[in-house]
């Protein structure tokens, strides 16, 4: 049923939603992806490692400080997999709300899993994170196709970027519990590797509590003005072959938009090259700052969830302002900047970091451009995006969304196997900074976002009439 008298009260209630479900899981894409997930799965490979350093994993045998990177860009490549489909099958809005229900609840258990995995047991814990994190990537996928539904066109950068602002914030609570929980350990009277899994056991639990009330709120699309939410009786075998049929008509739309498929690719790469760098800095901080110098590695815990508490708190300035900056100059432009600082951060990376100060001046570089950098680009493929492919385009998306990067970390991971520098693997990711930010350069987005509205009055973009809709005239 519609509601006419209290529209905007209904939006308002709606864009919360939205916004609460990003504080939601922020904590497992801060605590768990970013701060302590990479040296506890790190710690867990090198009691498992032979004494070359490497460990005995079915047919492979990875150096121990390259497992985590594998397993990020393995439950990536899984994403490659299911995403697309998954995406294709939330285009209905019942079916986007169990996904996003659904994703939650596994993603969370998997994460509570690999809060309690017995140490040496690396299987185990890669396993329970490769489930974690692909779970997060299809409640993302659900997530992210809602931005369409909770704000109109010219309302997209501002609710986009108010989401990743409040995710930072919720982020940088949970991380200062966790803080003060490693700091405490001793006082406490456990060790800091049991704290280090309470720290993740919390950011599980934030995220399915948190995750419960944002859907609550979200269901407030349903009584938006034009939302059709209306309950399928397909049965089980016609909902598969529907699924597949969007699917297929997702790929011919993307086909007949070239200025979004062209966009999605720029994302594809530079995306990727941002969501390693966050993925494994804890992991090069650790090797660069402490283990390289012969200080022991359990003393990099307490400096990185410092040095990422820092990150959030600014980067919700960050974000902020980039949506201001996008309001002035355009949200492409605004993108563009963020990628020629994220390029300037890696060089300073690798030729001047070599202390714990020098890591401060990168942490607080990264969040003024971290927040501007994801959200603009979501807020903006989303405008190039028809309505009726929002879920599915998302699952393209999706695949290189923030925390699931999977090109970026598996070219960190080779080179750093075949090199074993940290900071040769680090630089690798300039090409993918450069390719995305010369294409995205390219990419005519004014152009692709009056060919989605095209779409969108014109019918199923998956028609052959709407192919032509964006030749030159």
């Amino acid at each position: 049923m519609t509601t006419t008298t209290e529209p905007d009260a209904v939006r308002r209630r709606a864009v919360s939603g939205f916004t609460l479900y990003d504080v939601a899981n922020s904590a497992f894409v801060t605590t768990v992806v970013t701060a302590v997930g990479g040296p506890f799965l790190t710690a867990l490979a090198r009691d498992a490692a032979g004494p070359d350093g490497r460990v005995s994993l079915l047919l492979l045998n990875p150096r121990a400080e390259s497992l985590f990177a594998y397993a990020v860009s393995l439950s990536v490549l899984l994403q490659v997999l299911a995403l697309p489909v998954l995406g294709a099958l939330a285009d209905r809005p019942t079916a986007k709300r169990r996904l996003l229900v659904l994703a939650t609840g596994i993603g969370s258990a998997a994460a509570v899993a690999l809060a309690v995995v017995p140490s040496g047991a690396v299987v185990l814990g890669l396993l329970a994170f490769v489930v974690a994190n692909l779970a997060f990537g299809a409640a993302i996928l659900a997530y992210n196709a809602y931005l369409a539904d909770v704000a109109e066109l010219p309302d997209r950068d501002r609710v986009s970027a108010r989401g990743f602002a409040f995710g930072y914030a919720g982020g940088a609570f949970v991380l200062a519990v966790s803080l003060g929980l490693v700091t405490a350990a001793e006082p406490l009277g456990i060790g800091r590797g049991t704290a280090v899994r309470l720290a993740i056991g919390l950011s599980a639990v934030w995220w399915a509590a948190l995750g419960v009330i944002a859907v609550r709120r979200l269901d407030a699309v349903q009584q938006l003005p034009g939302y059709d939410g209306a309950e399928t009786d397909e049965t089980l075998r016609r909902q598969v072959t529907s699924t597949l049929r969007q699917l297929k008509g997702s790929f011919a739309a993307l086909r007949a938009l070239p200025g979004t498929a062209r966009y999605l690719l720029a994302f594809l790469l530079f995306n990727d090259a941002i969501q390693a760098v966050v993925a494994l800095s804890a992991v090069v901080l650790t090797n660069e700052l402490f283990v390289a110098k012969g200080l022991p590695e359990e003393d990099a815990t307490p400096f990185l969830l410092q040095l990422i508490l820092l990150i959030q708190v600014v980067a919700v300035f960050g974000a902020a302002g980039s949506a201001r900056l996008a309001a002035r100059i355009g949200a492409k432009s605004t993108l563009l900047l963020t990628l020629v600082v994220w390029t300037g951060i890696v060089v300073y990376a690798v030729a001047a970091l070599d202390g714990t100060g020098a890591a401060y001046v990168l942490g607080v570089f990264i969040a003024l451009v971290l927040g501007g950098s994801q959200s603009l680009a979501r807020s903006l493929f989303s405008s190039m995006t028809p309505a009726s492919r929002q879920a599915s385009f998302f699952g393209f998306y999706e695949l290189a969304e923030r925390g699931t990067a999977w090109i970026g970390t598996l070219l960190f991971a080779i080179v750093l196997d075949v090199t074993g520098s940290y900071r040769s693997a680090l630089l690798s990711l300039l090409v993918l900074f450069v390719a995305g930010g010369l294409l995205l350069a390219a990419t005519d987005t004014d152009r692709a976002i009056a060919a989605a509205r095209e779409v969108e009055e014109g019918g199923d973009p998956a028609e052959p009439a709407v192919r032509t809709s964006e030749r030159p005239a």
